[in-house]
């Protein structure tokens, strides 16, 4: 990383001194500081107001034991996290993630990365994310009940509608905000809307569920409309996972008019020629909760790899990594470079290695990191905590033009961001910029709060 500007240099080193053995954390803030720059040559207010000191420090960062018992009344103990980084635009607001992968450096980037993305949506979110190295899968769902009780117990304490809303994210999904909300509103008794994701029938929103893969392709959509007058139909899409991201990615693409070719999990990939039937996928995955292996098995003329980074070599016009960081490393860009990539876009969080971006950008393909492009899940989160707020409900179709207005308005956001510092068509920087200037601007204004 190159670092011209004496004042992030300092920080930088100061940051890397700060935070050893953090490498997801590392990572984030390497690419932020890169990018910023240019911007505090430009604004030396940030610099007179220690602006880079304080958005690399979250505001307040939680660790707490969560204890609970298995069907056969074994006492487990597992970490919880709640890493609440800015407030400088609104209340917190990031998801929590139950994984094995779960420790202070991912939630520290995750919740770095979500200041940014929270603020390119134009909604007044802070940036926050929690979790816990507990796995819910195997769990049956007294056990996955009992756990999120524990965890809530805690995690109360910190939060609340105009505090900090966390959502779902990995692991968490529909089963466990319910079990979530509903040991909130027995420990704090009362009804609020203090978690986003929630079901229908207590205060969620319509759309919440595809929310991410739908906004991928909406931000795809606009800059293929922006930067080439083309469009998304009759591309080929190779899209990685095959989670909510993945699914209702694919589910837009296919509506879009394309085809996509393969999916994955963690066990491996599919590749289907004649395009991949989501139909099929979706039972797998939604209801019998199976390896994506299955899908060979069952679809004549398709083919399981073995590797699921195999995905990455199938011949594609568009690749979406929608899996988990750091996914997509340079040999996969390579190789998607050598098949004629046009266009890749992040669903996951940080899911291309920096030395797959520099692939991407030195080959001029079009690349849109995950802090605009999967900001689709967080800009509904923040609908349903209006719609919460105002006790009111909009249609899907509403929710779905808001997001898709959201969307569309953060690609112009970034691409402007990145001509006015002298790079365009780099939205890694213009992402950064873009969600870094209301923020920073936001605690300026604020004095020295946080």
């Amino acid at each position: 990383m190159t670092l011209y500007n004496p004042y992030v240099k300092r920080i930088h080193e100061l940051f890397i001194e700060k935070n050893p053995g953090e490498p997801e954390f590392q990572q984030a803030v390497d690419e932020v500081l890169k990018s910023l720059q240019p911007v505090i040559e430009s604004h030396p207010e940030f610099e007179e107001n220690a602006i880079l000191e304080r958005l690399i420090e979250p505001e307040r960062a939680v660790r707490f034991k969560v204890p609970w018992l298995d069907d056969e009344g074994k006492v487990h103990i597992n970490r919880g996290y709640r890493i609440q980084f800015n407030s400088a635009i609104g209340p917190y607001k990031g998801g929590l993630r139950f994984h094995p992968t779960v420790n202070g450096s991912v939630m520290q980037f995750l919740g770095f990365e979500q200041t940014f993305k929270n603020s390119l949506t134009g909604l007044p979110m802070g940036g926050a994310k929690g979790g816990s190295d507990f796995d819910p899968k195997g769990k049956s769902d007294r056990e996955i009940m009992r756990f999120c009780q524990s965890f809530m117990t805690e995690l109360y304490k910190y939060i609340g509608a105009d505090v900090d809303v966390p959502a779902g994210d990995i692991g968490v999904g529909g089963r466990e905000i319910g079990y979530l909300f509903g040991q909130y509103k027995r420990m704090k008794g009362e009804f609020t809307g203090v978690l986003t994701g929630k079901g229908l029938s207590y205060g969620g929103s319509l759309i919440r569920k595809e929310a991410t893969g739908y906004g991928l392709l909406y931000i795809v959509e606009k800059m293929l409309k922006d930067t080439a007058e083309d469009s998304v139909t009759g591309k080929r899409i190779v899209i990685s996972g095959s989670g909510n991201v993945a699914i209702y990615a694919a589910e837009k693409a296919i509506s879009l008019g394309a085809k996509v070719l393969a999916m994955s999990d963690s066990s491996g990939a599919v590749y289907d020629p004649n395009g991949i039937r989501l139909d099929v996928i979706k039972v797998i995955k939604e209801q019998e909760h199976a390896r994506i292996k299955v899908y060979a098995e069952r679809v004549p003329g398709s083919q399981y790899l073995e590797n699921s980074k195999d995905l990455y070599r199938i011949p594609c016009d568009i690749a979406l990594p929608c899996a988990t960081q750091n996914e997509l490393d340079a040999d996969s860009a390579r190789a998607l470079v050598a098949n004629g990539v046009i266009a890749v876009a992040e669903g996951a969080n940080m899911p291309s290695t920096p030395e797959a971006v520099e692939i991407f950008q030195s080959a001029g393909i079009r690349f849109l990191p995950a802090k605009a492009a999967n900001a689709g899940g967080v800009a509904v989160s923040g609908l349903e905590m209006c719609q919460d707020s105002m006790r009111f409900f909009w249609t899907a179709e509403e929710v779905d033009a808001k997001l898709k207005n959201i969307m569309e308005s953060i690609f112009v956001k970034i691409r402007d961001a990145a001509a006015a510092y002298g790079m365009p068509g780099d939205y890694v920087s213009g992402s950064n910029i873009a969600g870094f200037l209301k923020v920073a601007e936001a605690m300026v204004a604020q004095g020295i709060a946080y």
